[in-house]
């Protein structure tokens, strides 16, 4: 607050643009018991448009009535003046501008001492900044200057600025049997108004290589061209992240890989007012391969019923050990299995892969799926199963088959 002994005033002003605001209409029949009381209000009303008082048409530029709140990611503008009402004239004045934060002070301004401020004159000082930080900030603005006779004189003065969260991320991951991560990711609006998402991208993190999954086979967005979030609406959206060579073929490096990356979010909100929010680093579960894992390389989509058809799995040792297994094939309802039951295995080292071919006979049409393998340490006595390799859709003959 500034004494009366100061020559000089200052004003900060926050910079925002205004709202647009569609018009209301009440009204009700003249015979009614209101009569025509809300009509000759409404027809006052300086939203509405003449003639078409109850068509809600059109919207209007409304200044802001109330302290207008800053959003993590938004620009925060300020105009910030020193004047002076008295017939002085000051000489050297300086005025500094910081910004605290609950973590650090930012300098916004520190512009060169102005020489002479006579009593018309101001120091006009406009000010930009994108807060990055969540909570209560606090500006503050000191003037120094030097009286006619050559005292010098300062003061500061503070303001509160709360900055709240726009946007509400939830994410939630899901591990392939090929080792692809999917992330979904669900984008709520939570301010008070409604805003255009201009862009969700996921920074991938360099062990993977990512895949929207939100685009139509055209190129256009499954969303259309604008994606308009109201308050509290939710938008989610989906990605693929395959693993780069170099981490599919350490199994240690694979099962250790959590850092998934960062989504990137701009948005848009009132008149075109730009916001960027970008997530801390995205982590999923660590994997969980157990020692002997077995996956599906190679399946064919369709079958013909009572031929012949080859599967490859991938078999791989997550042992620090060698390990020797045997293989044991169950039967399956609707296929039969081409393949020796019970044989053994070559040595499988450690932290190593090979691949096994199976042969199967479809016996019923329809869709199967391919389960029953297990396999045996005969180290540690321990049983695998694998249930639900697969699946295959059989079909009575070519014809059928080429057709579909």
């Amino acid at each position: 607050m500034e004494t009366e002994e100061h020559l000089l005033s200052l004003k900060v002003m926050r910079l925002t643009r205004p709202t647009l605001a569609s018009p209301f209409p009440v009204t009700c029949d003249s015979r009614d018991l209101p009569g025509n009381l809300l009509n000759n209000a409404l027809q006052q009303d300086p939203t509405t448009v003449e003639g078409t008082e109850t068509l809600c048409s059109g919207q209007f530029l409304l200044l802001p009535q109330t302290p207008v709140n800053i959003y993590l990611g938004e620009t925060f503008s300020s105009y910030i003046c020193v004047y002076t009402e008295t017939s002085d004239v000051v000489s050297n004045v300086t005025v500094k501008v910081d910004l605290q934060t609950s973590s650090q002070r930012l300098p916004l301004s520190a512009n060169p001492p102005t020489p002479q401020l006579l009593p018309d004159k101001t120091v006009d000082i406009v000010i930009h900044h994108e807060v990055k930080e969540i909570g209560t900030h606090i500006l503050v603005c000191e003037v120094t200057y030097q009286t006619p006779n050559g005292a010098a004189m300062s003061f500061r003065k503070f303001f509160k600025i709360m900055v709240l969260k726009p946007l509400d991320v939830k994410t939630k991951f899901c591990n392939a049997e090929n080792d692809d991560v999917y992330l979904e990711a669900q984008v709520q609006n939570i301010t008070a108004g409604p805003i255009c998402l201009e862009k969700v991208a996921l920074d991938a993190s360099h062990l993977f290589n990512v895949l929207p999954l939100n685009g139509m086979p055209d190129g256009d967005s499954v969303f259309g061209k604008t994606i308009i979030l109201q308050p509290q609406a939710v938008c989610q959206f989906l990605y693929c992240l395959e693993p780069n060579e170099k981490l599919s073929s350490d199994l240690k490096l694979l099962s250790g890989a959590t850092n998934i990356g960062k989504l990137d979010i701009v948005w848009r909100s009132n008149l075109g007012e730009r916001g960027r929010l970008q997530t801390s680093q995205l982590q999923r579960m660590s994997p969980d391969y157990g020692d002997i894992r077995m996956t599906i390389t190679e399946l064919p989509n369709f079958v013909v019923l009572e031929d012949l058809f080859t599967f490859k799995c991938n078999l791989i040792n997550n042992c620090e050990r060698t390990v020797e297994l045997m293989i044991y094939l169950e039967n399956v309802e609707g296929i039969a299995w081409c393949d020796i039951s019970g044989r053994k295995l070559e040595p499988l080292p450690p932290m190593t892969q090979k691949t096994l071919e199976f042969k199967c006979i479809p016996l019923i049409p329809g869709l199967r799926t391919i389960s029953g393998v297990k396999l045996l340490d005969t180290f540690l006595k321990r049983t695998y199963t694998y249930d639900e390799l697969g699946q295959i859709f059989v079909v009575l003959n070519d014809e059928n088959c080429k057709s579909i």
